[in-house]
C-alpha cells in the first residue's frame, strides 16, 4: 500500500493518532478523537545486523542479485523489519569489498531496496582469532586494520551509515577506530577478548557499540574477570542482544537489563539465511550450518552457534518474555536504540518511511500480530 490511513495508539504513549501516507512517505500525524484498543502504531524494528535472510546469503556472490535482494527485504518486512543493516562477515578484504560494491550498486538502483537497506555492517576480518572468540569466523585470513581499509570501506560506501565491529586488541586497532569515527563510520567491538584497559582506550578513541554481547565467546570463561564484566564495567559502549533465548540465556538477558541502563541496550537478529526459512541446510558464505527445529544455527556436529534463525518480530516477544514485560516496554530496544547508535531517525512523523508496524493487540494488550503497511501479511507468534 503506497497510500493509506490508519487511526491506532501510539505504542510508547498509548494517546490516538491518525497516520496518512503517500507514495510510502508519511504525510501527516494528527491527535485523533479516538483509536480501537487492539491496534497500535510503533516505529519499524531496524536490525543491525543482518547477513541473510529467508533463504538468501549475502555472503554468497551468486545470492547476490536484485532478485534474491528484494525478496530478503520483503521477507524481513513481513516479519517487522522495514529497514536493516547488510552484513559482510570476515573474508580475505579484496573480496569482501567487491561483495560490498556489488550490493551496494544493486541496491542504488532499485527505490525498494534503497529504503530498506539502511546501511551496511562490515563485521571482520579486524577479529580475534582465539578460540571461542572467533566463532564461527575463519581465523585464516582476520587481520589488523590499516589506514587503507579504512578509506577504501568510506569510498565503497559513499556516505551511508557503516557500522564497523573490530577487536580493539588487534595492532593499529585505536589509529583505526579514530580515522573511522572521523569519516563518519560508527565503531562497535566484538569477537574480542580486550583487556578492560583496552576497552576503555576504544571508547576513548570513539568505538560506541559492542556486537552481539554474550555471543563469540567461550562456553568457559574466568569468574573474576572476563568479556561480559569488562564491557558492565565500560562507560559509553551500546552492546546488542540476540534476543532468541539461546545466546544469551534469559537469566543472563535479564542480568544485562538490570546492569546495564535501558539506553545502552539494542537488539539484532544477527540473522543468516535460514532465518524466517524452514529447518534445514544453509550457509554463511563458505561456512555449512544446519537449523533444527529450534531454530539454533550450528555448524554440523559443533556445539557453538553460527548467526541465527530470529525473525525480528520473534525477537520482540521473546525479550518481552524473558523479562516478564510487555511488548510496549522492549520494543525501544529494536526501534529507537539502533538508530540512535547510527545516527538515524527511526519514528512515525511527516517526511519518515512509511515503514512503522500497525501492531494488534488482545483487549488485554497482549501481542497478537503485527505488519507494515504493504507488507505481505501480518506476522506473529
Amino acid at each position: 500500500m503506497h497510500h493509506g490511513e490508519i487511526c491506532g495508539r501510539h505504542f510508547a504513549s498509548g494517546q490516538p493518532l491518525r497516520v496518512k501516507w503517500n507514495d510510502g512517505v508519511i504525510a501527516e500525524v494528527t491527535p485523533a478523537p479516538a483509536a480501537p484498543d487492539d491496534t497500535w502504531l510503533a516505529p519499524t524494528l531496524l536490525d543491525l545486523q543482518i547477513n541473510g535472510y529467508g533463504g538468501v546469503d549475502f555472503q554468497r556472490d551468486d545470492h547476490l542479485t536484485e532478485e534474491r535482494l528484494l525478496s530478503a527485504a520483503r521477507q524481513l518486512r513481513r516479519d517487522g523489519c522495514g529497514r536493516f543493516l547488510f552484513t559482510l562477515i570476515t573474508d580475505e578484504w579484496p573480496g569482501l569489498m567487491a561483495r560490498l560494491r556489488r550490493a551496494k550498486a544493486i541496491r542504488d538502483a532499485n527505490p525498494e531496496l534503497h529504503a530498506a537497506i539502511a546501511g551496511w555492517h562490515i563485521e571482520g576480518p579486524f577479529l580475534s582469532p582465539e578460540i571461542g572468540f572467533k566463532g564461527a569466523h575463519n581465523p585464516a585470513v582476520m587481520r589488523d586494520a590499516t589506514e587503507a581499509d579504512i578509506r577504501e570501506l568510506r569510498a565503497a560506501t559513499g556516505t551511508d551509515p557503516v557500522l564497523l565491529t573490530l577487536a580493539p586488541e588487534r595492532n593499529g586497532s585505536f589509529e583505526a577506530i579514530r580515522l573511522a569515527v572521523s569519516m563518519d563510520l560508527t565503531v562497535s567491538l566484538g569477537h574480542t577478548n580486550a583487556s578492560a584497559d583496552t576497552m576503555r582506550a576504544a571508547v576513548a578513541a570513539g568505538a560506541t557499540g559492542f556486537t552481539h554481547l554474550g555471543n563469540g565467546i567461550p562456553q568457559q570463561l574466568d569468574r573474576h574477570d572476563n568479556i561480559l564484566w569488562r564491557v558492565f564495567d565500560t562507560p559509553g559502549l551500546t552492546p546488542s542482544l540476540i534476543p532468541d533465548t539461546h545466546h544469551v540465556s534469559p537469566i543472563l538477558f535479564r542480568h544485562m537489563h538490570r546492569v546495564l541502563p535501558a539506553e545502552r541496550i539494542y537488539y539484532t537478529t544477527d540473522a543468516m539465511s535460514a532465518a524466517g526459512a524452514p529447518p534445514g541446510r544453509y550457509t554463511i558464505g563458505a561456512i555449512e550450518l544446519e537449523v533444527g527445529a529450534d531454530q539454533v544455527v550450528r555448524q554440523p556436529g559443533k556445539p557453538n552457534f553460527a548467526g541465527s534463525a530470529l525473525k525480528p518480530i520473534d525477537g520482540i516477544t521473546r525479550a518481552a518474555q524473558m523479562l516478564g514485560r510487555s511488548w510496549r516496554e522492549v520494543w525501544p530496544h529494536f526501534a529507537q536504540r539502533p538508530a540512535e547508535l547510527m545516527g538515524l531517525r527511526n519514528e512515525i512523523a511527516p517526511g519518515q518511511p512509511a515503514d512503522f508496524c500497525i501492531v494488534k493487540t488482545t483487549s488485554s494488550g497482549e501481542f497478537v500480530d503485527a505488519r507494515i503497511p504493504g507488507a505481505n501479511a501480518a506476522v506473529g507468534t
